[in-house]
């Protein structure tokens, strides 16, 4: 995969990865946008472009993880991706696994059909597990982080909460998923539809690198911004 600058035309950078069209539109960036350049198209929207390509690069490479680049970023911008991103899941990813998986029931022969649906309860599991890690953050990590911003009760705020907290309670929630491709990999047999199975799988391996991606810029850059703002509202009681 190529390496996504200012200059480069948006639609080549697509093509050169086309999983990069749902990271575009939390942007706010519709497709259409012709042969114009990254730059471009960020003045059209207005948006970071310095931000907007390192996160694309993240995207696509993963070992491309400028960090002291990425800790020059105002935070509110990180929050703001972060939450798009949380109802991309929602709104599109979740429910377009939930089709396939009803699908793939659906498809299986009545013998097997007692199987599936074990998978199914599985990833019905995974899907309250993921959204309610998602509903925590929404509720609980990112007002803090506004709060600290505004610099506005901070002191009380720090008591009950810190990033800390959130280091020591986040998760890999892509983990599940791994077990969830094995299954349908390696062990599941049976009369389904195999068309059918293999879309479910892709899907899938989707959201698997996403979460993987959405974790590795929380880790790597919300957690030590926000410890470094806690350091000097608070000193040595952060």
């Amino acid at each position: 995969m190529i390496l996504i600058t200012s200059d480069l035309k948006l639609a080549d950078a697509i093509h050169s990865n086309y999983l990069l069209i749902p990271v575009v539109t939390r942007f706010g960036v519709r497709l259409g946008f012709g042969d114009k350049t990254v730059k471009a198209v960020c003045k059209e929207y207005g948006v970071d472009v310095e931000f907007f390509t390192t996160i694309l690069n993240v995207f696509s490479h993963e070992n491309y993880f400028p960090q002291e680049r990425l800790l020059r970023f105002d935070v509110m911008q990180l929050v703001s991706y972060l939450k798009k991103t949380h109802a991309y899941y929602r709104s599109v990813l979740i429910p377009m696994l939930e089709k396939n998986m009803e699908a793939f029931v659906q498809s299986a022969s009545k013998p097997d059909k007692q199987e599936i649906l074990l998978i199914k309860n599985f990833f019905e599991q995974y899907k309250n597990d993921l959204t309610a890690h998602l509903k925590r953050e929404e509720t609980i990590t990112f007002p803090y982080i506004t709060e600290l911003v505004k610099k506005e009760n901070t002191e009380q705020l720090h008591e009950k909460y810190s990033m800390k907290i959130f280091e020591s309670e986040h998760e890999n929630v892509d983990e599940k998923l791994y077990d969830l491709k094995n299954i349908l990999i390696k062990y599941l047999q049976g009369d389904y539809d195999e068309g059918v199975r293999n879309t479910l799988i892709f899907n899938i391996f989707r959201l698997e690198k996403d979460l993987k991606d959405h974790t590795r810029i929380e880790d790597k850059i919300l957690i030590p911004t926000v410890k470094q703002m806690e350091q000097a509202l608070f000193g040595s009681n952060a």
